[in-house]
Order: structure tokens, then C-alpha cells, then sequence
């Protein structure tokens, strides 16, 4: 079970925050759709257990998720093997424009659910319509399509900040003393 200190350790929180303080709404919207991936999982689950035709919408979530892992993090289409169909698919989606386009459809599929049973797949279609927004506010102010990579927010856990030296070069974590 991760701690805390342990999520710390691996979050560059200090490029985060500088990434949040940029105004730069490609990457509100692509914080947004790591959250959303969480939702469509998380209550997408929850709602499989409904007696009606929610589950159908449960069941899109869910699949949503599943697209929008490869939609918001597209370095594992080199690591999955995916058909090449697939594989176009999702890198139709690499501009601001279109992710709008994008998370509209999603957003709206997910407010159908809404005709059968107000439910929490709600807060997955709300979500969905803040990523949405968040692109088509960077599209409106022609940002750039913020092709972010985790290495920037994501610290590698295997090399620690204090065993390497910038300024000589010399990596200190091998020293004797």
C-alpha cells in the first residue's frame, strides 16, 4: 500500500503546480481527462449494479476509460500491441479541437444515462464536460496542444533528487565517506 510520502516522492509537485499556474487550459484539460479516467472507472463500476438500462451506460463508461487511457497517455500505443486501426483512431485526437469535438461526444453519451436514472455517472458526463471546455477555451485562445510527458510531473523512483550533482557531475549517492 502506498503512503502519502511515497505518492510524494514520485510526483514532481513543484512542475505541477508551475504547469497549473501557466494558464495553459491543453493542460487543464489534459489534468482533467487523468481524473476522468479515474471516474469512468471508478463509478462506472459502482453503477453495473443497477437493475435498469444504466448498466448499459456503466458499461460505456467503463470502455470510455479505457480509451481515454490511451487518448491522454498515447506513449502506451507503442507499448501495447493494438491494432492499427485502433492505433489511428485515437491519434485523431491530437489536437485541441478535436479533443473538444472528443469529450463533447463522451459528455453527452454519459448525460443519456441521465433519461433512465439520475445516477453518479453524472459527475463521469460533468468531468467530461469541464475536459471539453478546458480544450475549447485553449482552441479559442489558440494555445498549443500541450503534448505533455510524464516524465515532467512524474519523478523516476529508481534515481533519487540528492544523488546526483548538476553542478559537478558527479553522482554523490556512490561516495564513501
Amino acid at each position: 500500500m502506498l503512503g502519502f510520502t511515497d505518492i510524494k516522492s514520485l510526483i514532481n509537485f513543484g512542475k505541477l503546480i508551475s504547469n497549473l499556474k501557466s494558464f495553459n487550459f491543453s493542460l487543464y484539460g489534459r489534468y482533467m481527462g487523468y481524473i476522468n479516467v479515474l471516474l469512468c472507472f471508478a463509478l462506472g463500476i459502482s453503477n453495473l449494479f443497477h437493475v435498469n438500462l444504466v448498466i448499459i451506460f456503466a458499461i460505456i463508461a467503463i470502455i470510455q476509460g479505457l480509451i481515454l487511457i490511451f487518448v491522454e497517455l498515447p506513449f502506451l500505443l507503442k507499448i501495447c500491441p493494438l491494432s492499427d486501426n485502433f492505433v489511428q483512431f485515437i491519434r485523431r485526437w491530437e489536437t485541441n479541437g478535436a479533443r473538444v469535438i472528443f469529450y463533447a461526444i463522451m459528455a453527452i453519451i454519459q448525460y443519456c444515462s441521465c433519461i433512465f436514472k439520475v445516477t453518479s455517472l453524472l459527475a463521469v458526463a460533468i468531468g467530461l464536460t469541464f475536459s471539453s471546455c478546458s480544450y475549447g477555451v485553449a482552441m479559442i485562445k489558440h494555445q498549443d496542444f500541450a503534448k505533455a510527458s510524464p516524465e515532467s510531473v512524474i519523478k523516476n523512483p529508481i534515481q533519487d533528487d540528492d544523488a546526483f550533482d548538476i553542478e559537478s557531475g558527479i553522482d554523490t549517492s556512490r561516495q564513501m565517506l
